[in-house]
Formats: C-alpha cells, sequence, structure tokens
C-alpha cells in the first residue's frame, strides 16, 4: 500500500491524462456516428444520379483533438462535379479539415483576444494540441460572412440614441500611415438589469464607401430599427471633429446633437485645471448648464497665464458657441417634443466603444485594407450577435425530408453510445494497468455511477 502511494501520479497528471483519455474517446465516437450516417446516406442515395468513386479518408481539426473520416465520394451526373453527400448533408466542408465547433472558438478567441498569435495559443491551452496557427484563423476570418441584417423591434415614434467617434488605424503600403474608421453605436434606451442598466439592441455600424455616412447611417436605421424619417427621432453624441457635427444639417429639427462630456472635460482640464473657478466649471458641466459653463469660460480668458492654454480655451468656447444646445441635457428637448423621458440616461458611451475596437485594431498593428474590413464585420457580429456563415460544404439535397434526416442522425448516435464503455476502456490507460494497483481499484470501484 505505501509503495503505491509513493509511486502514484500527481492530481495534475491524472487530470491531464483523464482530459486526452475523453478526447480521444471523443474523437472515435466522432469518427463513428460520421461514418455511420455517411453509410446510411450511401444506401439511400439516389444511384442514378450519384455515382460511387471511391472511399476517401480525411483528417479534421476538432476541439478533442485530429479525427480521421473515412467517407464516401460521388460524381454528381446532374451537375457533373464530384461531391461528399455527408458534406452536404450536415452542411460542412470537410475538405478544409476544421471542425465548425473549433472555427467558431476560433473566430471568438480572434475577436476577444489581443492578435491572432494570441488567439492561437489560447485556443492550444484551451484544447491541449495546437489546432490552428495564427494565419488559418487569420484566413478565417478573411473568408467569414455576416449576415448583417437582423431587424429589432420599433416603437410607434421612438427615438434612437446614437454615440459617434472615430478611430484612426495604421495601414500597410499606404502612402497614409493611418484612415480614420467612423464608428457608430446605436440603442434604443435603457432598461434595468440586476443592479445594473443596460442598452435596449445595441448594434454598431461602421461607415464603409463613398457614400454619405449619415445617408448609410439612416439607411441603416431604416433596415434594422424601422426607423420612420418621419416620426422618428435621433439623439446623437459625439465630439467635434467635422463628419459629425454635420449631422445636425442632416436630421435638422428631427435629431439633436450632444457634445461628448467626456472630450469637452478633457479639454477643460487641459486648458483650465488650477484655475479658481476650476471647480464651479466642472459642476456646471456636470449640471448640463451651458450658459453658466459659457460664463464661467469667458471669464477665465486672459486670466490662465499661458498662451497655449489661451489658445486651448478660444477653441472650446468658439466650439460650443458654434452649437447652441450642444452641452445642455437632451431629455429637455425630448420633453419639449411630448416624448417620456423616464429611465433616459445621459450619454457619453462613445469613448468606451472605441477603447474595445481600439484594444483590438491599435497598439503598433497595421492592417491591409482587406483584413481591416474583414475584421471589423466579424467584430462587430460577434458583440452585436450576428450569424457569422464560416466554411461550408455545398447544400447537396439527397431526397431526405427534415424528419428523414433527423432519424438518420439519431440512429447513427445510437449506434455509437453503444460502443461508448468500450471505447472508453481502450483510451483511459489507467484501466489497463494491473489490478493490484490503487488507481485501478479506485476507477473499478466507479463501476456503475
Amino acid at each position: 500500500m505505501e509503495k503505491d502511494i509513493t509511486d502514484s501520479v500527481t492530481l495534475k497528471e491524472i487530470e491531464w491524462e483523464l482530459f486526452r483519455a475523453l478526447q480521444r474517446a471523443f474523437a472515435d465516437l466522432f469518427r463513428q456516428v460520421l461514418e455511420e450516417i455517411d453509410q446510411r446516406l450511401a444506401e439511400q442515395r439516389d444511384k442514378r444520379r450519384y455515382a460511387l468513386k471511391a472511399k476517401r479518408s480525411i483528417t479534421m481539426q476538432t476541439m478533442f483533438g485530429e479525427v480521421e473520416i473515412t467517407r464516401n465520394d460521388y460524381f454528381d451526373r446532374e451537375k457533373q462535379r464530384y461531391t461528399s453527400l455527408l458534406d452536404g448533408f450536415l452542411a460542412f466542408e470537410g475538405a478544409k479539415g476544421m471542425s465548425p465547433l473549433l472555427e467558431a472558438a476560433a473566430i471568438e478567441l480572434a475577436v476577444t483576444g489581443s492578435s491572432y498569435r494570441q488567439a492561437a495559443k489560447a485556443l492550444e491551452h484551451m484544447v491541449g494540441y495546437q489546432a490552428l496557427s495564427h494565419e488559418t484563423i487569420r484566413q478565417v476570418m478573411l473568408e467569414a460572412k455576416v449576415d448583417v441584417h437582423r431587424p429589432v423591434d420599433s416603437f410607434q415614434r421612438q427615438v434612437l440614441f446614437i454615440e459617434a467617434d472615430g478611430l484612426y488605424v495604421s495601414r500597410q503600403k499606404s502612402r497614409r500611415k493611418a484612415r480614420e474608421e467612423k464608428i457608430l453605436a446605436i440603442h434604443q434606451g435603457w432598461e434595468p438589469h440586476g443592479k445594473r442598466v443596460k442598452l435596449v439592441n445595441k448594434r454598431h455600424y461602421v461607415h464603409q464607401g463613398e457614400e454619405d455616412i449619415w445617408e448609410g447611417l439612416e439607411r441603416f436605421l431604416i433596415e434594422e430599427y424601422g426607423y420612420d424619417p418621419l416620426n422618428d427621432l435621433v439623439v446623437i453624441n459625439g465630439d467635434g471633429a467635422p463628419w459629425i457635427t454635420q449631422c445636425r444639417e442632416y436630421f435638422g429639427h428631427r435629431g439633436y446633437f450632444q457634445l461628448d462630456r467626456f472630450h469637452v472635460a478633457k479639454e477643460l482640464r487641459a486648458c483650465c485645471f488650477g484655475h479658481p473657478r476650476w471647480k464651479v466649471m466642472k459642476k456646471k458641466l456636470a449640471q448640463f448648464d451651458e450658459e453658466g459653463l459659457l460664463l464661467e469660460l469667458n471669464s477665465a480668458v486672459g486670466t490662465l497665464g499661458d498662451e497655449g492654454k489661451e489658445a486651448l480655451l478660444a477653441t472650446l468656447i468658439h466650439r460650443i458657441e458654434s452649437m447652441p444646445g450642444c452641452l445642455s441635457d437632451y431629455r429637455e428637448w425630448l420633453r419639449k417634443k411630448g416624448i417620456d423621458t423616464t429611465g433616459m440616461r445621459p450619454m457619453g458611451s462613445a469613448e468606451s466603444t472605441m477603447s474595445v475596437f481600439a484594444y483590438r485594431v491599435k497598439h503598433r498593428r497595421s492592417w491591409s485594407h482587406r483584413g481591416l474590413k474583414a475584421f471589423l464585420h466579424v467584430f462587430i457580429a460577434v458583440k452585436d450577435a450576428l450569424p457569422i456563415r464560416t466554411r461550408k460544404g455545398d447544400q447537396v439535397s439527397v431526397g431526405e425530408p427534415t424528419e428523414r434526416k433527423q432519424m438518420i442522425i439519431r440512429k447513427a448516435k445510437s449506434r455509437a453510445r453503444a460502443n461508448v464503455p468500450e471505447t472508453i476502456r481502450n483510451n483511459l490507460p489507467y484501466l489497463r494497468w494491473s489490478s493490484g494497483t490503487l488507481m485501478h481499484e479506485v476507477l473499478t470501484g466507479l463501476r456503475g455511477l
């Protein structure tokens, strides 16, 4: 007994061995299910259309390791091409050598991680082997297609809230070192979520192409939110960039523009921090007292004792005065329009939205135009829970209705399930140890649980 204890493996080794054993068992069962389905498809196919040509083995990377499958290849006499009924039946492309679940995990890690290399390493730690290289993940992102159309419920005379900001991203092989990506976040308001609140039906819009940005956004609002230009209202929050302030002319009386208070506070601190009226200025800004703030700023002109700060102050005053109401509370404007503002909160999430994008696309990185465009589409799809279409095989009809298809899969799983005990035993090394060892006795005692 003492020898068994001193010579026993560590907890880490047991955990790792069991994990690898389950991976091998899954791979074996996965292979059995797919080959059983392939065999049933072969028996029930339209033999006049699909001519069996050969059996070929493919190796597929999955979340549980490499799986080698032997499947039937056919010649489709009707379409005059070679195909696999298994691929079409299960809507995947076996020749690519990657399972859809592994592909989806790679996309999620590529979006939430800091780089494609980091995503590849994270995936390796997750599944226990080097499943995909960083270049393969990059190609997956480039080939992914996003269905951006997902309409949400619209309300009668609704108010849409828009946070607008720009993000400068370095480009490869371009005369301009960086170009601005115009990104807008849209939502329908706020609702309680536990002790906090969450945005209702939040979506993102990245402007691309030569079309005017506000025309493109309005079309997006119509398609996704059922926006009615004659009845609905929009509230836009952003900094003083010219392309953002153009929304005032585009939407006219249907829209309200508000300067992002984060940027205003940043500029205010840069020019007036340490001034005797500094705390009063901050209070006026927090209270949406635009007239009071302008009064304080104008009274501070010529008292800062620094030419650079005086120039910043003059620029800030001019920006605020050129857009009357830009620091007032938008809810007052809505109430005058007859809108109930209960539950509405101050806006200002534009900067936090940009930080999420900047974390992934900036930080000493440069992008090709195609690579950045593809990444942003997938990034937004993950954030907005949009469907992503990745590498899929051709949809080949085998004349099976949905009920019949489900029955084929159910029978294949049932047959594989009967082989589970033997499959696990063959893949669990501890069960093949000598019956006198402590580990064998422990695992044998678990039989039947």
